[in-house]
């Protein structure tokens, strides 16, 4: 879903806040993950029902929630009953439970604990968060949901300020945090800092973090759990094997339970142009996968140091090179994700006793900022979005990779060009059809033949001239009459002389030594009418680059114009080449190719096929397209088979293989012609097309009327209406399509269509070489359209006087 995949980008491009997907989303870095603590219980849940979901601690954990109890055989006890009753009570709610409420609930959380750490919800990171949740909610709201979730956002505030007030129900919030980074970046500190007493040891000489461990305290209501990870070492060859044994394990210990948020650590003092860990950003990323920079805050430590001088001699202000060093260290991270739209939050820590101090003792930044209120909002918005991502089912709504610019073909898509599809079996097909009705013209009583004409006495201009308004037309209608029938002999003749050529062919294929003489007279040269070069300023028309000959039946290869180049000397950037041959008796191939090449694009397409005409009706067909897509190639392998049971009906089964990159769409379909007389026509197909572990369905209905002189005159109307369907939804179009001659000398063409979500084009071409006045339609709209656009403008900028 494109809308879903764009929402989570706004999270991506953000520099205030990481994007809230969860890490079990990504292939590689965690397997499915079960719920957090809020998902299992819900809002009504006691602590005791949330703290047996919760990972267990271990009992020398300081300080850690829960640990009163662990040596009381019956205060356990007693705990295990109440909570397997909370737990059954809160499943049957949670099944009852819709994402919206759920998400209502969130909301709720996340305004209470906004009020409880002192932030307003003016504040811009507060508003995204907001934003956003509101925003997947109406995308995954339906219509008649739409009313209900803008009034659940006024319910949810009216009710996090009366909780918040009266304190009941307890808040139950917990956050999961996992910690990495260089041995003596200051995790352990940090984590202390915190809690506001020391969880961990800390030594500024060696590292004091062994083993994988997990600190759990309660800050302002909310459970906080740390996993505090030993250091890597620096980067090196010699440093590459433990580092990555320690993410392993690392790796293996989350897995039963990912992290909400995953902090870096990065000494803000220590980095420089000659930043050196990029081995090591590779080394977590090839660990853990891509996946754990979505939900990563860098955190700069010892972020109080002694400012270096710039260019000017001058000591460079905090802000630029704090934006300086963390740039440096996004940079790497891009170059090993290899996708520049992510953007990771940032936070500053200063851990030192001797760090400046508000008059509340909070730690405060040279920039005069509390960065443990920064690092508690940060954490909350990170878990609200991810919480709501997973309630609203966005998991795998984004994947982090190059940008390889090329696009997924569209299901529906394949299946309507694969349904419009129409297999030529051999190339006198066409000609058969055309053949039997014109015998059928000649069959009727009133068909008259061109032979059998009296003969006309054709006038000059001035005797034309002197003729009456009705003796013109007259005239007129009768040298119309004569060369529509010409036309007719004229195709008749070349049916019969293909036939006849046919029929040679197939004796000679029997053995029979007495070919036709004509046969081995090799064809007359025959050149190729000229193109239709676009106006140009140049004196010499370019026309007779394009000049073709064919000198036999079988290849035909001529230049590609391109109408928009820049070249009007040489326009031509491609060739074009198509052959159609008999290999052998009712064995039958085609080739058709055009290739197109500039200094910049090179594009291929092609299609090839072969088949088989069986004397007792069926006919079986293989062929292969080609075509470019980008820098990609989509290959397209299809089969038919023509069943002809009827004179006037004609059934088709085709199936098709396309694949395109590392993605394969599997398709059939069913088609069904029947032919009313020499001028109606209906086509009837169904079809099914598969791939990506989706599923689209459609078929469509067209009916051709054709005109009176068909094939000599190509007057039709065509009504075509279509069905597809795809991921539960249904789209029902019809369109119509029509070329006729409402009068002679002019040709009007008039093509239109809309579907059932009210979209829709009409078209309208009109020619003649007669009536001039057709060309006042086209002036008169562009002169609307000038004065339209010169009354908007006018009015831009009588606006902006205005304001």
């Amino acid at each position: 879903m494109k809308g879903i995949r764009d929402w989570v980008f706004t999270q991506l491009l953000s520099k205030s806040l990481a994007t809230s997907r969860p890490l079990s989303g990504s292939g590689g870095f965690f397997l499915e993950a079960p719920l957090s603590r809020e998902e299992e219980s819900g809002d009504q849940g006691s602590s005791h029902t949330t703290s047996s979901v919760a990972l267990s601690v271990p009992p020398d954990t300081s300080g850690s929630s829960g640990s009163i109890h662990d040596n009381d055989p019956y205060t356990s006890q007693q705990q295990i009953l109440v909570e397997d009753s909370n737990l059954s009570h809160n499943s049957s709610n949670r099944k009852k439970m819709d994402p919206l409420a759920k998400i209502e609930n969130l909301q709720i959380k996340f305004l209470r604990l906004l009020q409880r750490l002192g932030h307003s919800q003016d504040n811009l990171l507060v508003a995204k968060v907001l934003y956003r949740m509101h925003l997947a909610t109406l995308i995954r709201a339906g219509e008649s949901d739409l009313k209900r979730v803008n009034l659940r956002n006024e319910r949810a505030k009216k009710i996090a300020r009366e909780q918040e007030a009266s304190g009941l129900p307890e808040l139950d919030f917990a956050i999961k945090i996992l910690v990495l980074g260089k041995t003596g970046v200051g995790k352990s500190a940090t984590i202390n800092s915190i809690f506001d007493q020391p969880k961990t040891e800390t030594n500024a000489f060696q590292p004091a973090t062994d083993c994988i461990r997990e600190v759990v305290g309660t800050v302002n209501g909310i459970k906080i759990t740390f996993i505090d990870t030993p250091g890597f070492l620096p980067p090196s060859a010699s440093n590459v094997r433990r580092n990555r044994k320690i993410m392993l394990s690392v790796k293996r210990f989350i897995r039963r339970s990912p992290p909400d948020v995953v902090l870096y650590f990065e000494r803000l003092d220590l980095i420089n142009t000659g930043y050196s860990n990029f081995p090591l950003l590779k080394l977590m990323t090839e660990v853990f996968g891509s996946a754990i920079w979505f939900n990563t805050i860098l955190v700069m430590t010892h972020s109080s140091p002694a400012l270096p001088e710039g260019p000017n001699g001058y000591l460079v202000s905090y802000e630029a090179y704090v934006n300086h060093c963390t740039n440096l260290v996004q940079q790497y991270i891009h170059q090993v994700v290899s996708d520049t739209r992510l953007e990771n939050p940032v936070l500053l820590v200063e851990n030192d006793p001797r760090c400046k101090r508000n008059f509340m003792g909070e730690n405060i930044l040279p920039n005069g900022l509390v960065w443990k209120s920064q690092f508690f909002l940060l954490c909350i918005c990170t878990k609200v979005l991810g919480d709501a991502n997973t309630f609203l089912e966005f998991r795998e709504s984004i994947e982090l990779g190059p940008l390889s610019g090329k696009r997924l073909p569209s299901l529906p898509h394949l299946l309507s060009s694969f349904l419009r599809h129409r297999s030529v079996s051999y190339p006198a097909e066409p000609e058969n059809e055309i053949y039997e009705i014109l015998i059928s013209y000649a069959e009727e009583e009133d068909e008259e033949e061109y032979d059998q004409l009296p003969s006309i006495r054709i006038l000059t201009k001035s005797q034309f001239n002197k003729l009456t308004k009705s003796q013109k037309k007259a005239y007129l209608d009768e040298l119309e009459y004569r060369e529509t029938l010409y036309l007719k002999k004229q195709l008749k003749e070349e049916c019969l002389r293909r036939k006849e050529r046919k029929l040679s062919k197939e004796k000679s294929f029997a053995g029979d030594d007495n070919d036709d003489a004509d046969d081995s007279v090799s064809p007359e040269a025959v050149p190729l009418p000229d193109m239709a070069v676009p106006p140009s300023f140049d004196s010499d028309c370019p026309v007779h680059r394009y000049r073709c000959i064919v000198t036999n039946d079988q290849w035909l290869a001529r230049p590609v114009l391109d109408p928009h180049g820049w070249d009007h000397d040489v326009g031509f950037d491609g060739i074009n080449s198509e052959t159609a041959l008999e290999v052998k008796k009712n064995f039958f191939t085609s080739i058709t190719g055009q290739m197109n090449k500039d200094k910049r694009d090179f594009s291929i397409q092609s299609e090839c096929a072969a088949a088989y005409v069986d004397p007792a009706g069926p006919t079986y067909s293989v062929g292969l397209d080609l075509q470019s897509a980008g820098k990609d190639l989509m290959y397209i392998v299809h089969c038919n088979a023509k069943l002809r049971s009827l004179k006037h009906n004609v059934a088709d089964c085709g199936v098709s293989l396309t694949s395109f990159g590392n993605k394969y769409y599997f398709g059939a379909k069913l088609e069904d012609t029947i032919l009313v007389g020499k001028r109606m026509k209906f086509v009837m197909n169904a079809g099914r097309m598969e791939g990506s572990g989706q599923v689209a369905y459609g078929g469509s209905f067209e009916a051709t009327f054709r005109g009176r002189d068909y094939p000599v005159r190509n007057d039709s109307v065509s009504l075509t209406m279509t069905a597809l369907s795809f991921n539960k939804e249904t789209v029902l179009s019809g369109g119509f399509q029509s070329e006729f001659r409402p009068i002679r000398g002019m040709k009007l063409s008039v093509n239109g269509n809309i579907n059932s979500q009210k979209m829709g084009q009409v078209c309208v071409k009109m020619s003649s070489s007669e009536h001039m006045e057709i060309a006042l339609f086209a002036v008169f709209s562009i002169f609307k359209a000038l004065f339209r656009r010169k009354a908007t403008e006018n009015g831009d900028i009588e606006a902006l006087e205005g304001g």
